[in-house]
């Protein structure tokens, strides 16, 4: 296995960990800037107001796009197990 193997192998991990996370990030980032600017035009600021939500977002998305998840990051580590026979050898 040569260098550029590795950080081929590196960049495609990097690259799925993004695809995996970002449904999740970015619909708690909405969530979390709707509820703020709503905490800021009715000046209510209660810390569990903007976590609960955030909490329930998460579930959601958990709910929806984790089996998709779950496949694309089962894919990956099997195709990188198999793959390493071809490289070792």
């Amino acid at each position: 296995m040569d260098a550029q193997q590795v950080f081929t192998l590196g960049q495609q991990g990097l690259m799925l960990m993004l695809m995996i996370s970002a449904p999740l990030l970015l619909t708690v980032l909405v969530v979390g800037l709707v509820v703020s600017v709503l905490q800021a035009a009715t000046q209510i600021n209660e810390a569990t107001l903007s976590f609960v939500p955030k909490v329930v977002a998460a579930m959601v998305t958990l709910a929806v796009a984790g089996p998709w998840m779950l496949t694309t990051l089962v894919e990956y580590i099997q195709r990188t197990l198999q793959s390493i026979p071809g490289a070792v050898g």
